[in-house]
């Protein structure tokens, strides 16, 4: 696609991945509302003010390209549940009545330590169809509130279809995820197009899970527990990826599209998220009608910044960072460096700067502080100033 040049942005934007740390009554507004214990006007009336603040707090600290921080969804997929009819919110031990397999399911949840009666997943159980849209909502609110650039985070077609599609439960629907794909491309293909006209600057898709695709099962992506039972090959499942993403995206223009992708985000022991260089996916990454890529490159987790070299210039690139499962700040001379290294590969127009992830993927696990994310933001801000007098 044709590359999208943002408006009213500097030289080495400023942004988030999405998600900002919840206040302590929204989240229990979330839970209230997962319960039905409040009605949809008075669970917006604590998030339109968590929202509020999330901006506050992102502008304060000197970002280019806002987002709402997540505030109205549970995590960053689930929410869909609420906006996608035909989905149903599931704890895995539900799931496991259904299994075909079910001591195999059953011995990988405690391999992976992942607790069966708290984890939930948004499993198809019927045809899917949206009528007012997964984030439509929160863009008309933001542009109320805010005259910057706005990012809008929505899931991508390969985490929608395969956190969602259960042997056992969907396929009495959709036969395969394959058959399941299609009709969230078309929903995922409808809201872009709908967020681009509203006036959306930037569209997120998150692809978190094709890392665990290329760097093993035995990480404890908690979200990934529906399709555990699936054996899969990771050349396979990389070109499903690419493709759904390119059906979703095609031909679309006037907005910038990007891909996330991390190493999970749901933990601060390091040793339990992945590890491992983007090598093996960036022929696929490169191959998808976006402009830009948004990645974690600030834990040494990340691996070595040399497997680039051969796409240099090929996306933009959101360069992460800052930790955000860290209260250890960063300093400004730290980014300087890293993005000095990065230059080697990328041309100053095409890196943006971003943390590694958001701040408080699921909400009643935020992995940091609105205080710790706002000292990190301005951190990259101060680093912007800088790289701007160097390379502007």
């Amino acid at each position: 696609m044709m590359e999208e040049v943002m408006a009213d942005v500097p030289l080495f934007p400023v942004t988030v991945v999405g998600s900002w740390p919840r206040p302590p009554e929204l989240i229990q507004a979330l839970r209230r509302r997962q319960a039905d214990e409040v009605s949809e006007d008075e669970f917006n009336a604590v998030a339109d003010k968590a929202v509020i603040q999330a901006l506050k707090e992102q502008e304060e600290a000197g970002t280019d390209i806002i987002s709402d921080g997540e505030q109205r969804r549970d995590n960053f997929y689930s929410y869909v549940v609420g906006k996608i009819a035909g989905m149903q919110l599931m704890k895995v031990s539900e799931l496991l009545d259904y299994a075909k397999d079910r001591a195999r399911l059953e011995e990988q949840l405690r391999a992976l330590d992942v607790p069966a009666f708290a984890i939930k997943s948004p499993i198809v159980v019927e045809k899917i169809s949206t009528r007012e849209g997964l984030s439509l909502d929160e863009l008309a609110f933001l542009k109320k509130h805010t005259d910057k650039p706005i990012k809008i985070p929505i899931p991508g077609p390969y985490m929608l279809t395969r956190s969602s599609w259960f042997e056992g439960l969907s396929d009495k629907i959709y036969p395969s995820p394959e058959d399941l794909a299609k009709d969230v491309v078309q929903i995922l293909r409808e809201e872009t197009i709908k967020l681009r006209d509203m006036g959306a600057d930037f569209i997120q898709y998150d692809e978190p899970i094709l890392t665990q695709v290329v760097l093993g099962e035995e990480s404890s992506e908690t979200f990934m527990c529906a399709s555990l039972p699936q054996r899969r090959d990771p050349t396979t499942e990389l070109e499903f990826a690419l493709r759904l993403m390119n059906e979703v995206a095609e031909g679309i223009e006037g907005v910038k599209l990007g891909v996330h992708v991390c190493r999970g985000n749901w933990s601060r022991k390091e040793e339990v998220l992945l590890t491992g260089n983007y090598g093996p996916l960036l022929p696929y990454l490169v191959q998808m009608n976006v402009d830009q890529l948004v990645l974690e490159c600030a834990t040494p987790r990340a691996g070595e910044m040399e497997v680039f070299k051969e796409y240099a210039n090929e996306k933009e690139i959101g360069l992460g960072v800052v930790n955000p499962r860290t209260d250890e700040l960063e300093t400004p001379a730290m980014i300087v460096e890293r993005v000095n290294e990065m230059l080697e590969y990328f041309d100053a127009d095409k890196i943006y700067l971003n943390p590694d992830c958001g701040f408080g993927t699921f909400a009643e696990r935020n992995i940091n502080t609105s205080e710790g994310a706002f000292h990190k933001m301005r951190v990259i801000g101060e680093a912007a100033q800088e790289l701007r007098k160097l390379h502007g």
